[in-house]
């Protein structure tokens, strides 16, 4: 009787010992297929905010490069030369009469947005008089 007791403890123990390796297996898996569920929900959510900034920058230098066509802009269209980075715009007032006046280092911005530290940075140099002009000759 005391053998058949022990084969039956054993018999028990090595049931509940696959249960719960099975279960652990049954877990893991479950576990890791919502893992994977997350990270291609979340890789969809960063490709589409991607789309959405790359669709927003898009329409930021499109606007830039309208601007000079828009009734409030202050200079004349046909003096305006784009640059766009690091500033949108070198513009000659007086050009199209061959008599410029000055030169304006002109960045558009739309509401809201702040210039960026290279844009403050020129922004200083110009207000510093730190600018000038040079001749490169080429014998091409």
């Amino acid at each position: 009787m005391d053998y058949f007791l022990i084969v039956l403890l054993i018999c028990i123990f090595l049931s509940l010992a696959v249960g719960v390796y099975l279960g652990g297996k049954l877990t893991a898996r479950t576990y890791q297929a919502k893992l994977d569920r997350w990270i291609q929900e979340k890789e969809k959510q960063i490709r589409l905010d991607a789309i959405k900034r790359s669709r927003a920058t898009l329409g930021g230098k499109f606007g830039e490069q309208l601007a000079p066509y828009l009734p409030d802009f202050a200079y004349d269209p046909t003096e305006v030369r784009f640059i766009g980075s690091p500033i949108d715009f070198i513009v000659f007032p007086g050009l199209s009469q061959d008599d410029p006046r000055e030169i304006v280092l002109l960045e558009v911005k739309s509401r809201g947005n702040k210039l960026s530290k290279r844009e403050k940075r020129i922004r200083e140099l110009v207000r510093e008089k730190r600018i000038r002009w040079e001749l490169y000759e080429t014998y091409i």
